[in-house]
């Protein structure tokens, strides 16, 4: 199962707020979540995260991946770093 963190949206027409929820990668976006760790306004000035960080470290200890909207809220949030990529080694140089 691979188990994805991202938003589900709630609200009325034109005032729409997300949660952010633990899911299956393969259940729809309003599908029923595994678990509820946070909520997202982005109609407040600046927009407004809310976000339980015990529950959400477990999580990705346990795996869980962010989607790209989630990863650019825990960035601004400074709930996770830039995501290094891995060094390359230079070629071997023959002589």
């Amino acid at each position: 199962m691979s188990v994805r963190i991202r938003l589900s949206r709630t609200g009325k027409k034109a005032q729409v707020s997300y949660r952010v929820v633990i899911t299956d990668s393969r259940a729809p976006r309003n599908g029923r979540p595994i678990e509820q760790i946070g909520s997202y306004n982005p109609r407040a000035n600046p927009p407004l995260a809310q976000i339980k960080t015990d529950r959400l470290h477990y999580w990705l200890e346990k795996g869980a991946k962010p989607s790209l909207t989630v990863s650019q809220i825990l960035k601004r949030q400074g709930l996770i770093g830039p995501v290094a990529a891995p060094a390359e080694t230079p070629p071997a140089q023959q002589e």
